[in-house]
This record gives structure tokens, C-alpha cells and sequence, in this order.
């Protein structure tokens, strides 16, 4: 008998116990595939949105990250297959450009198309930016132009470099990382890109970027233990390790070397030389 009260117990609470069980699960939230990016531009049209974000809280001079995501309204969903190209172009009193960019990617995060875009300088009153997207809406291919301010960087500092080299070659050289630059041998990396006409930049491949930063409030000090910054085909990147022994303003002291080792830019520091033409700044 005392079996059969057990059982008649177990059978009577187990719905209760089924219950709470559903009551208590929570249905888990979609991680935000945007979380710390600044929303810094949307761009609505009558069935759908195009929303801009950066790391950073403006574009600026330089190098800069951009995500890009586009709400279909009518859906109330982001597209994941809106095959989503761009084209930056400067227009200036005398002449338009375009700029080093990337592709746009959403292999990562499939509602959000990644890429960057190398600003060669800032818009000003009768000068400006514009971005022309071209993505697919259900089935219609659209192209819309927008434009877009681009500022110098807020710290002042020299972030990218827009010059002749000695083989008459003109070239973009821009600062990536580190964004955060820490006391210690920090990951160091660029983007160089060739410019062959006003609307075409080439990634340049297998040049070499020597590396020689010095704190000219400090007796020009330099310090130990940094690499120069060469290409990488995985990534299109520039890679090399930057060495910084204290806070302060560091100026990044930099030649370009070609295939065959001959300098298109910069000089060597030295006592009568106290910086190459060719640099970034840094302070932190």
C-alpha cells in the first residue's frame, strides 16, 4: 500500500513539476550583431532602411571600419542576401576621386555587410564625400548615393600618409593597429594601396615597411624589440610589432622599401636627422 501512495504521490506532482519547468525557461536572446558600434548614419527609403555603424563616433581621415545593414520594413527583417557593393567619391571644385576600400563582406554575420574605406583627407564647405551603395531588395537591384562627412581625426594625430614615391608612383599608406596602444611590444599593422587613376587603388603586395619610433620629447628616444611591417597575402595586411616603452607622443619613423629593397620613401633617423618624411603619430 505505502508503493501505491508513493506512486499516486509521484504521478499527482509531476505535473506541477513539469510546469514550473516550462515556466522557468527563458527564450534565449539573439546576440546584437552591431553591439558597440555607433550607429552614425540611416538612410530611410519608403520600403526599407540603410543604417551605417563605425567603431569609431564619426568617419574620419585614415582608416576606418564600417558595417552596413539594410531593413527590408514591409519584412521587418535585415537582409542576408543583398549582394551589397559600395564606391566612396570625393568631389572637389576642380576634380572627383574615389578611395582605397575594401569589399563588403557578410560572411561573419550574415545580416551585417563589413568592410573599410581609406580616407584621403576631410570634406569642407565646398568639398565633400559621398557613398553610393548597390544591394538587392526583393529581386530589384537599387543604387542609392548618399553623402557623408568625413572629419579629421579629433586627436590630430597622423594616421595615414598620401604620397609620391621615387618611382613616381603615388600611394596611400594607412595606420590599423594597435587602436589601444599599450606599454609593450604591441601587434602593428597598415594597409598600402598603389593609386593608378582617380577611381582605381591596387593593394600593394611584397613591399617591406621599416619601423623606428622615437619620442622626440624624450631626447628622441627609440626602443628594442621592433619588427618590420611586412605583407601578409592572407589578410592584405601589413604586419609587424611596434615597441612602446612609456606613455607620451611617439612619432612611428617609417621608409618603404620596393621587391628589390630600394627606398621610395623615407629616410633613417639619425643625429642630424631627427625624423623621416614618412609617419604616423601616436599618443596615448
Amino acid at each position: 500500500m505505502k508503493t501505491l501512495k508513493y506512486i499516486f504521490a509521484i504521478l499527482i506532482l509531476s505535473p506541477s513539476f513539469i510546469s514550473c519547468s516550462d515556466d522557468n525557461e527563458e527564450t534565449p536572446m539573439e546576440p546584437n550583431p552591431v553591439e558597440g558600434l555607433n550607429k552614425i548614419y540611416e538612410f530611410p527609403s519608403a520600403d526599407h532602411i540603410v543604417e551605417i555603424y563605425s567603431d569609431k563616433s564619426a568617419l574620419e581621415v585614415g582608416y576606418n571600419e564600417i558595417s552596413i545593414r539594410i531593413k527590408d520594413l514591409a519584412a521587418d527583417k535585415y537582409l542576408i542576401n543583398a549582394a551589397a557593393t559600395w564606391m566612396p567619391m570625393m568631389h572637389m571644385e576642380m576634380m572627383t576621386h574615389s578611395a582605397p576600400h575594401s569589399t563588403l563582406d557578410n560572411s561573419a554575420e550574415s545580416s551585417v555587410y563589413k568592410g573599410y574605406i581609406v580616407f584621403q583627407m576631410a570634406g569642407n564647405a565646398s568639398e565633400y564625400w559621398d557613398l553610393t551603395l548597390n544591394y538587392t531588395l526583393n529581386g530589384e537591384q537599387i543604387t542609392e548615393t548618399h553623402q557623408i562627412s568625413v572629419t579629421e581625426p579629433t586627436d590630430g594625430l597622423k594616421k595615414v600618409q598620401v604620397f609620391m614615391g621615387s618611382d613616381d608612383s603615388r600611394y596611400v599608406l594607412a595606420y590599423l593597429n594597435p587602436k589601444k596602444p599599450q606599454v609593450a611590444v604591441n601587434d602593428f599593422q597598415a594597409v598600402l594601396y598603389k593609386m593608378e587613376d582617380m577611381m582605381t587603388f591596387p593593394v600593394v603586395e611584397n613591399f617591406k615597411i621599416t619601423v623606428d619610433p622615437r619620442m622626440p620629447g624624450m631626447g628622441n628616444h627609440s626602443s628594442p624589440n621592433n619588427e618590420d611591417l611586412t605583407y601578409s597575402a592572407a589578410d592584405q595586411l601589413y604586419n609587424g610589432k611596434l615597441s612602446l616603452t612609456m606613455t607620451g607622443y611617439w612619432k612611428i619613423n617609417l621608409k618603404l622599401l620596393n621587391e628589390n629593397g630600394e627606398v621610395l620613401k623615407g629616410e633613417d633617423v639619425t643625429e642630424s636627422n631627427p625624423e623621416s618624411s614618412l609617419y604616423f603619430e601616436l599618443e596615448f
